[in-house]
């Protein structure tokens, strides 16, 4: 008997595409309210000009079949019959074991003969030689257009290169930012100059930051629990915080290291993988040395560390963050800063029921949330964000988003309730030089200017006024470096 038949593909296909008969997408199915990437993904599709396939990159449970839902009922809503509008979810057994060649004849002969059509794939890198099909698609069918989504995002952007050069778009789609996170919870928009820049805020009179941050105050409340469990879109709704972290163990966690990292680069000891990342939540925010790091983990080779560590960046659990060159000296040995991709997904894996109170942990929490979020708002514009490690006293900048020929932007997490900043710290000795040098503090109070002995202006700011305001600038389209 065979595994795999006609028959039993295309009942699979009914099953997912539910417009075909209704004409319409079930409402459980996607939300109202739409991410930035959302607004990204249906400018490309929509493009008349310039035809691009799409590709939306995040690790599970961040919100990608949400979106595409959420671009099929848009698109239904344009009057698109929906016989020409297909979601294949390529992490299904059926669909993966057929392949994409028989799936996508049995929808051609079944529903839709015309090759003028809508492809929706679902976690496109289970396809066997998915970046092939996505070529030979955009070139054999012009009237066609394709909206992927995968979690292996390095080797998504891997094929875009190769296969994909001049042909798709990679759309990075992180877990929620601060901003998104209220907006989904219900919060009213608070109504703010879209100009809310550092620079612009070094200008205002304390008087005026003191009305802002008065307007901020109605989100402060929720920054703790955004920090604990707020950076994906179905847990933030959740009702049971304490489940929900069950679920981001078991849906995020578990299944990336026990089934999906396994199966895409046939791991045969999961157990070590499982080891490694558990490392890496502890140590999040610090600065990793593989070899050093092999030796604590007993048994592990340094060559097994660093392929673990790539494929936890490829699944999108991690982020790599490399030195950045400020004061003339080539960085010689490239040690990376490593950490989770969410704060939420260190505290489920921990377990540590007091880290909303532990100001170390806080610490390490609010650089990895700060990390991320200004990682998604520049990384279509810097050439990397990483970090700075030197000078006289070899001090640190946590974060830097460093420009092609243009002055950098400098950030320091200081989550404490006293943040001091000495005048011989790194951020101040290289401030004078860049864009922005801005200080992540703790204390709602703690908004204005820092002027050195020297006589640079730093910009001091609430870590949840600063995140805010970033979400709150990308929604109103700001692109600026300052």
């Amino acid at each position: 008997m065979a595994v795999t038949t006609k028959e039993g593909i295309l009942k699979v296909l009914r099953t997912f595409n539910p417009w075909w008969i209704s004409g319409t997408v079930n409402p459980a199915l996607y939300r109202e309210y739409r991410r930035f990437a959302y607004y990204e993904a249906m400018k490309r599709l929509e493009l008349e000009d310039i035809r691009r396939t799409v590709v939306l990159t995040g690790t599970r449970r961040v919100g990608k079949t949400t979106i595409q839902y959420q671009m099929i009922n848009a698109l239904l809503g344009q009057g698109i019959p929906p016989q020409r509008i297909v979601f294949i979810s390529l992490d299904h057994p059926m669909l993966k074991l057929a392949g994409l060649s028989e799936v996508l004849e049995c929808y051609h002969e079944n529903i839709c003969p015309d090759q003028n059509v809508y492809y929706f794939f679902d976690e496109i890198q289970y396809a066997t030689d998915w970046a092939a099909w996505l070529k030979t698609i955009y070139d054999t069918q012009p009237e066609t257009k394709v909206v992927a989504t995968g979690s292996a995002s390095p080797a998504l952007v891997r094929g875009s290169t190769e296969s994909g050069a001049g042909r798709w778009t990679v759309i990075q789609v992180p877990t929620l930012s601060f901003y998104e996170y209220c907006a989904l919870i219900g919060l009213p928009d608070i109504q703010l100059n879209s100009t809310l820049k550092p620079t612009f805020l070094l200008r205002l009179s304390q008087q005026e930051r003191g009305q802002i941050i008065n307007k901020l105050s109605a989100v402060q409340n929720h920054f703790a629990r955004y920090l604990q469990i707020g950076g994906f879109p179905e847990l933030a709704l959740a009702n049971n915080d304490f489940l929900a972290e069950q679920v981001m163990r078991e849906d995020v966690v578990d299944k990336v290291l026990k089934r999906d990292l396994p199966a895409l680069y046939n791991i045969r000891n999961a157990t070590e993988l499982e080891r490694i990342f558990l490392y890496l939540c502890n140590v999040s925010s610090e600065i990793v040395a593989i070899d050093a790091m092999a030796k604590e983990l007993n048994g592990v080779s340094r060559q097994t560390v660093q392929n673990y560590i790539d494929y936890l960046e490829s699944a999108n659990l991690i982020y790599l963050s490399y030195p950045v060159e400020l004061d003339g000296k080539k960085v010689l040995k490239a040690k990376p800063k490593i950490y989770i991709a969410d704060a939420a997904i260190r505290n489920a894996v921990l377990m540590d029921s007091e880290v909303l109170t532990n100001p170390v942990e806080m610490g390490k929490m609010v650089e990895t949330a700060v990390y991320k979020h200004v990682t998604a708002f520049y990384y279509q514009r810097a050439t990397r964000v990483g970090y700075y490690r030197g000078g006289s006293k070899n001090k640190e900048i946590d974060i830097v988003v460093d420009y092609p020929n243009i002055s950098n932007i400098l950030i320091e997490v200081k989550y404490r309730e006293q943040a001091p900043i000495p005048d011989d710290d790194a951020i101040v000795e290289h401030s004078r030089k860049a864009a922005s040098a801005i200080i992540i503090t703790k204390r709602v109070d703690d908004f204005g200017e820092h002027l050195s002995g020297s006589g640079e202006r730093l910009l001091r700011i609430p870590a949840f006024a600063f995140l805010y305001l970033l979400g709150h600038a990308e929604k109103n389209g700001y692109k600026g470096i300052e």
